[in-house]
């Protein structure tokens, strides 16, 4: 087993020391294709070994002032004033410990959310990376001491997990009261004697209601849902109700209050049975009789079960509030004896303790309440769902979501919500937390989360391990084996990597190592980070059908599935391979799709070296991912899309369904680490890879020398890199975009480096840098459309890395003819007018283009129809119709489909061809040849 990594190592990978291959100061440039694959790991030293790149800290890379800075900056306002309590009260109340009066957040991290809330927890893992992210990048106090915060009440939630639950008092109505928070699935059980078979019975008792959920018990007797009695504080019409039965709900008599109770304010409640008569109070005062309550207590017989705040019916809530005063008679109070109980204690009244049971609720501590009534039937708190099977076990909701899915044939969210995809975000918080502050407490609430679920999973058998992985969304596990590899590297302990392999779904693995395309009809948020943590596998045992599955995969994803922003999935869900345009609708491009294509990329990148990992990366990160985080500050949301419809007019919302959703969860993680992959260094520190183009400040430690990279990019085609500190031998990889056609020119200090460098591949600069060398890139941008694989005419325009996006309100498409003034370049800008004082903003016939990046609620057009309806060259009309093929191409399409032309006459000779072929297809007449040729021979075109 390789020996465990350093907190600081194992991400931020600044251990390296090996030495740099000697080159001569005079700098030489190259094309650098992709090396092949390395092989299998042996051992680890700094970083895993089968990574031949590693990545930079966050601490090591300063973004330097642009549009990633802004958009960075709102997200660290809204990491600083947003209150962490808010998300602590969901784990706090699963606890039984006091919410410290914090709301939760509401939407997926609330109990009233989307199924239940049964996703809750997950953004508070997600929250708990940005504030890491954020402390690393920035180094601001505040973030630890967030992190801090979050970290201590986590290590407080589990240690009460851990214990028998323990009362949560709070200032009653007299005194103190014994109060159950919502959430906190606890409930006061009574012995079996309670009742002692009564002919007549009074319960009474002071509550004070948290929510208004129906059906939620104050009292509930019985066996089951057949035979027993009951005292619900709100009815399906909101009101009080006290129903007895034999026979099930339909044999019920019943007794049913007037008005509701008022939550959060405390109330008297109370019901007398006595010869065949029953009469409900609240507040002292009679509000529901009946002369035909028959059953009593001594009718029902011997009962299993005393609850305080449960019910038997298992689809009821568990009452959320607290208990004061809770007395039970073997007789029938008068209505001045029950009145008598509205002002004072029932000790102090004329009715005096109940005979049958009397409990305060005024203990301070431990899970007993005394009974005072003489007859010693002290009362336990409890669980409704027992306790965890592991003193690791750490989560906002109870175990059982994790228990029933051992169990599920079918997917159901409203039952179970991928309980391992939240434990994954909660993991990863913590994992993240740890290298970001070496909080020791961290570390270990994460490897007690990983010992649980290591105890929980392997024991099942492989084959109810296949069938929950291969549920949807209930068995959806996120990034789990990942973060699970992660904290391998740290601990070396064998039974966390064997969790990791647990986790395998051994289908989808296998017929992707095979290059099998299976992802038709698979949701596609669910499957993308299974492969991340599969080349994490790779690099932990070896196996390499791990990486051969995550690179075939990615392969099957891009470009075949990938819209042109970069992102992909339609309506969560993939569709057939190759179909772009018969997928778009208001519900493509989940952002979490895009956020974990990138890191699948990032990680596949590290050990294979392909720019088109690059490529995909760029185009992601400057359209999807920038774009999805709207331009305005908020305290209380991110502000962050969770779909970003690519239909006409589509107006993105950042104000996603209920709210906190995964994709603002991931959200948060984007925008505080834009830096993450600007840089990387080859492993034996003898290169340094520039991947994007982006103003920030790298510290190479090792080297012992600073990268500061200097550029408004993409509003400025290039970009200056100026190396500072000492002398270093280090070959400079400089990513040259697969769309850079028209030139990638590089100097230092002044002088052209010789070389030709190739669009989708590195070139390379190496010599002995010193202090003050100066490396002037020039990428020179060309407007461009790329097609839809179906539809030819449905088209995204690109100016260099940046889509470029038509706004203007739907539904119809927006079309456009853009070859009316195209360059001999091929370049289609000079068809569009510039916009004044404003970068990368143009009109073309009173339509706005912008880029997509910017994050507005404009309507807005990701894609356009492409309608060149007549030949037109340099803006002179032939008048002649734009013929078009079968496929969709037109004359025009393959005309340009040559550029760039070196001059006029190139270009001419390109239409003379082309007109002959489409003339003798008897696609074209030969009259209106001529007039082709001889438009394209009279124009004039723009360079």
């Amino acid at each position: 087993m390789a020996p465990p990594l350093s907190r600081r190592t194992l991400f931020q990978a600044a251990a390296l020391t090996a030495t740099a291959t000697a080159v001569s100061a005079a700098a030489t440039g190259r094309a650098v294709a992709a090396p092949p694959a390395p092989a299998a790991p042996t051992g680890a030293s700094g970083v895993p070994a089968a990574w031949t790149v590693r990545p930079f800290g966050l601490e090591d890379v300063t973004l330097g002032p642009g549009v990633f800075a802004g958009k960075r900056q709102l997200m660290l306002d809204h990491a600083r004033g947003y209150d962490v309590h808010r998300l602590l009260q969901v784990f706090r109340a699963n606890a039984g410990l006091s919410t410290r009066g914090a709301v939760a957040p509401g939407g997926w991290e609330g109990l009233d959310g989307e199924a239940n809330g049964n996703l809750r927890g997950h953004y508070t893992g997600h929250f708990l990376t940005m504030l890491a992210q954020a402390y690393r990048g920035t180094g601001e106090q505040v973030f630890a001491d967030r992190i801090a915060t979050v970290v201590g009440a986590l290590t407080e939630v589990r240690e009460a997990l851990r214990r028998d639950p323990a009362v949560l008092s709070v200032e009653g109505r007299f005194g103190r009261a014994a109060e159950n928070v919502r959430g906190s699935y606890r409930y006061v059980d009574l012995p079996a004697a309670v009742l002692a078979d009564a002919p007549a019975l009074t319960l009474s008792a002071w509550v004070r209601p948290a929510h208004d959920a129906a059906w939620a018990r104050i009292f509930d007797f019985g066996d089951d849902t057949t035979r027993y009695l009951y005292l619900a504080a709100r009815n399906a019409n909101g009101v009080p109700r006290f129903a007895v039965t034999a026979s099930g709900p339909g044999g019920e008599q019943g007794l049913d209050g007037t008005a509701p109770l008022p939550v959060g304010e405390w109330s008297h409640l109370a019901v007398t049975l006595a010869d065949g008569t029953g009469t409900l109070y609240v507040d002292g005062a009679a509000v529901a009789r009946s002369t035909g309550i028959t059953l009593t207590p001594a009718a029902l017989g011997t009962l299993a079960d005393h609850w305080l705040g449960r019910s038997h019916f298992p689809a009821d809530p568990v009452f959320a509030g607290a208990f004061e005063d809770v007395n039970v008679y073997a007789r029938a109070l008068t209505a001045a004896e029950v009145a008598g109980l509205r002002s004072r204690r029932a000790a102090d009244t004329p009715a005096g303790r109940g005979d049958l049971a009397s409990y305060a609720f005024d203990e301070t501590a431990g899970a007993r309440f005394a009974d005072a009534s003489g007859r010693g039937l002290d009362a336990t708190l409890r669980r409704t769902w027992g306790a965890p099977s592991h003193p690791g076990f750490l989560a906002a909701y109870p175990e059982t979501q994790f228990i029933e899915l051992e169990s599920m044939t079918r997917s159901d969210y409203t039952r179970v919500w991928a309980p391992y995809y939240t434990a994954h975000k909660i993991l990863r918080g913590l994992l993240d937390a740890y290298l970001a502050t070496d909080d020791g407490r961290a570390l270990d609430l994460a490897s007690g989360m990983c010992d649980w679920m290591h105890a929980r999973l392997s024991v099942l058998p492989a084959a109810t391990l296949q069938r929950m992985w291969g549920l949807f969304s209930s068995g959806e596990f996120g990034g789990v084996v990942e973060a699970v590899c992660d904290l391998h590297a740290i601990t070396g302990r064998a039974e966390h990597l064997a969790l990791a392999k647990l986790f395998d779904l051994d289908r989808l693995i296998d017929a992707c190592a095979a290059g099998t395309d299976v992802l038709e009809g698979l949701h596609a948020n669910q499957h993308i980070p299974v492969f991340t943590g599969l080349v994490r596998l790779y690099d932990a045992t070896g196996e390499r059908r791990y990486l051969t599955a995550a690179k075939n995969f990615w392969g099957m994803v891009v470009p075949h599935r990938t819209y042109a922003i970069g992102g992909t999935s339609s309506g969560e869900f993939w569709k057939a391979r190759d179909v772009i345009a018969g997928t778009v609708t208001d519900t493509t491009a989940e952002t979490c799709c895009a956020y974990n294509m990138l890191k699948l990329s990032r990680t596949l990148f590290f050990h294979e070296q392909d720019p088109a990992y690059m490529d995909h990366y760029e185009r992601t990160l400057f359209n999807q991912v920038l774009g999805s985080k709207q331009d305005r500050p908020d305290a209380e949301k991110p502000l962050v899309t969770y779909f970003i419809g690519l239909t006409p007019g589509h107006v993105r919302d950042y104000t996603p369904k209920q709210g906190t959703t995964c994709c603002e969860g991931t959200g948060l993680e984007s925008a505080t680490k834009y830096q993450d992959s600007v840089y990387f260094a080859k492993a034996d520190g003898s290169a340094l890879y520039v991947n994007l183009y982006s103003a920030s400040r790298l510290t190479w430690t090792e080297r012992g020398v600073t990268v500061t990279q200097t550029t408004r990019y993409p509003e400025e085609q290039g970009s200056t890199l100026t190396v500072g500190g000492g002398r270093a031998s280090f070959a400079l990889l400089l990513r040259v975009p697969s769309w850079a056609t028209a030139g990638f020119r590089v100097t230092v200090n002044g002088r052209a480096v010789p070389g030709t460098p190739v669009p989708g591949r590195y070139f390379e600069v190496a010599r002995t840098w010193r202090d003050g060398d100066t490396v002037r890139i020039s990428v020179p941008f060309r407007l461009r459309v790329e097609r839809t694989l179906d539809d030819p005419t449905l088209q995204a325009l690109f100016y260099g890395p940046v889509n470029l996006v038509a706004r203007r309100p739907g539904p119809d498409a927006v079309r456009l003819g853009l070859y009316r003034n195209a360059g001999l370049s091929g370049d289609l800008l000079p068809s569009l007018t510039p916009v004044p004082d404003r970068p990368l903003h143009y009109t073309l016939d009173g339509i706005e283009l912008a880029p997509f990046a910017e994050g507005t609620e404009d309507p807005t057009h990701a894609y356009v129809r492409r309608s060149e309806p007549r030949v037109i060259f340099g803006t002179s009309d032939s008048g002649v119709a734009n013929p078009v093929r079968s496929d969709g191409t037109t004359l025009l399409d393959e005309i340009w489909a040559g550029a760039p032309f070196r001059a006029e006459g190139a270009l001419v000779a390109r239409v003379r061809s082309t007109v002959a072929a489409w003339v003798s297809e008897g696609l074209l007449s030969r009259a209106d040849g001529d007039k082709v040729v001889s438009t394209a021979q009279k124009a004039s075109y723009a360079r």
